[in-house]
């Protein structure tokens, strides 16, 4: 696998619709999404939800590459879950071996299951694509602000968030180079069984490690410079309004978690 593939917490600069969006919408979007697709129940449901997907990437001019790219790192997740949904399913059995048996509902369900996941990563793939770090932490803070009359640190929470997914990128660019390195001096990641794979593995982690708490230094001596004392009092450069376009957005979602409740209560 290609770590060059992972693309969560990548943000892509655009101007679609769905980058001009408020980020506290997009959030309450994404838990709308999120709602519904749990509520998802045949191929009728997960058909709407598939296309609202789709028209997400459409306009955000989002790749499906992209998307299934970012997929590679879960596809021992999916695998895993589908095989357990087969064999622990009770109903019709299609084929049975030893104590294991395979059933018409299990692949039904570890089909549905797996299709569940991925739109859901899909769905938080695409709101870090269009959205940038700082508007996220932004609407995040603004979301959980009522939170601070009973005060939880809600804009350090918030930056710890930010900061965490602005360095997945530079963490696995990290570790890419520090590979190509090792390989270059005759490491070999990729053969043998898996304790050998691990043991490959340490040569790797030990500069990653002071390579991540070097970057951790230089970020909290760089916020120190800048008289950086958490968020009491503290403006922005970019306030954050909402605009109609925004609501009409958040009511469409909501519409749709309501209607696809409604046609998964009716087993469509």
């Amino acid at each position: 696998m290609n770590l060059k593939d992972i693309t969560l917490g990548q943000f892509f600069p655009g101007n679609s619709f769905l980058h001009r969006l408020d980020p506290r919408m997009k959030l309450l979007g994404l838990i709308c999404y999120l709602v519904a697709l749990f509520l998802a129940q045949w191929f009728v449901t997960y058909g709407v939800m598939l296309l609202l997907l789709v028209w997400g990437c459409a306009v955000a001019h989002i790749r499906a590459k992209t998307l299934l790219g970012g997929m590679k790192p879960v596809i021992f997740l999916l695998i895993f879950t589908a095989v357990l949904n087969m064999f622990y399913t009770p109903g019709t059995p299609l084929v049975s071996f030893w104590i294991f048996t395979i059933t018409y509902e299990g692949i039904l369900h570890a089909f549905f299951m797996v299709v569940r996941i991925m739109m859901l990563i899909c769905a938080t793939f695409l709101l870090t694509y269009t959205t940038s770090p700082l508007s996220l932490t932004d609407g995040l803070e603004s979301l959980l602000s009522p939170l601070n009359r009973v005060r939880v640190p809600v804009h350090e929470l918030a930056m710890i968030m930010s900061i965490a997914l602005r360095f997945i990128p530079t963490l696995i660019e990290e570790t890419d180079k520090i590979m190509c390195a090792q390989r270059a001096r005759g490491a070999d990641f990729d053969s043998g069984g898996l304790i050998r794979k691990a043991k490959a593995l340490i040569p790797l982690l030990v500069p990653l490690f002071i390579s991540s708490f070097r970057r951790a230094d230089e970020l909290a001596t760089a916020m120190e410079c800048r008289c950086y004392h958490g968020g009491q009092g503290r403006t922005r450069m970019r306030e954050l309004r909402l605009r109609p376009s925004d609501w009409l957005f958040l009511a469409a979602m909501i519409v749709v978690a309501v209607a696809i409740g409604v046609l998964g209560q009716s087993g469509l």
